[in-house]
């Protein structure tokens, strides 16, 4: 991810000090580099609400002013914006104030009276940090949203199926990692004769008679290896003698680690012609 030059020569530069000669300077500094977006206050009680309105990508402050100084203007700022990084080069002519100004959220300083090329690399320098910042911002705020997007749509999705399954079958169901049923759609538990209120109830559950044992067995082991089965076959006599033939389809669930939370699947019941 890299800043463009066309960017930073568009970012957007406020110069905060209440000297107009010194404003002067570094307005005209500025254009000369090729910079676009430059606005300049003798004002330093304006700031917040001119940073607010513009969103500067850099401001140029002088520390010694009067009405509100850097400091309060930093501490104004701090308090009021609700940036991360609030890009402030504090112009000073006493070094001692340096280390004071970086510990108040300063994140660099520029040195009275005016060194041309060093005013022009630490600006550089600041927008390089503060538009990269910004893109990296506008990317995870991008990832969000598309994340946010894409799980909305794999909502929708399931709702989809389990709508589709729903018309598609006689029932539909979901067991967890135990085996015990915690969704059942349609006369599942009817017609598999597995009582609802059975932690333990399960398609495999032995406590059901009149099963076809070795259909029964191939069920059981499918389940224990915990493999996808489409359209198995199996079969029971009812109490009147009659026979019952089932197909399902069932595949297990993960979660986003790989652990096992069971079953899902659909059922019907195969119809004579």
């Amino acid at each position: 991810m890299r800043v463009s030059e066309f960017d930073i020569l568009g970012a957007s530069i406020l110069v905060v000090d209440d000297q107009e000669w010194n404003i002067r300077l570094l307005e005209q500094l500025l254009a000369d580099t090729g910079y676009t977006r430059v606005m300049s206050t003798m004002q330093p009680e304006n700031v917040v609400s001119l940073h607010r309105q513009h969103s500067f990508d850099v401001i140029l402050l002088d520390l010694q002013m009067p009405v509100m100084d850097g400091f309060q203007v930093m501490e104004a700022l701090q308090s009021s914006i609700f940036d991360y990084y609030i890009p402030v080069i504090v112009l000073t002519a006493q070094p001692d104030q340096k280390l004071r100004a970086l510990k108040a959220g300063a994140r660099d300083f520029i040195s009275k009276p005016f060194d041309l090329f060093e005013v022009k690399t630490r600006i550089r320098n600041m927008l390089e940090v503060r538009l990269l910042y910004k893109k990296i911002e506008s990317y995870s705020n991008a990832l969000e949203q598309t994340i946010l997007d894409r799980t909305a749509e794999l909502r929708e999705s399931e709702a989809r199926y389990r709508s589709l399954t729903e018309l598609a079958s006689d029932w539909n169901w979901e067991q967890d990692e135990n085996g015990k049923f915690t969704r059942v759609s349609g006369p599942a538990l009817d017609i598999l004769g597995v009582n609802g209120d059975s932690v333990a109830g399960t398609l495999a559950s032995n406590h059901m008679t009149g099963w076809n044992e070795s259909e029964r067995d191939a069920l059981r082991e499918a389940i224990a290896a915990r493999k996808p089965f489409v359209d198995f076959s199996f079969s029971r006599t009812a109490a009147d003698g009659s026979r019952q033939l089932f197909r399902a389809s069932g595949e297990p669930m993960f979660n986003h680690s790989g652990r096992f939370m069971g079953y899902r699947g659909i059922g019907v019941e195969c119809r004579p012609n």
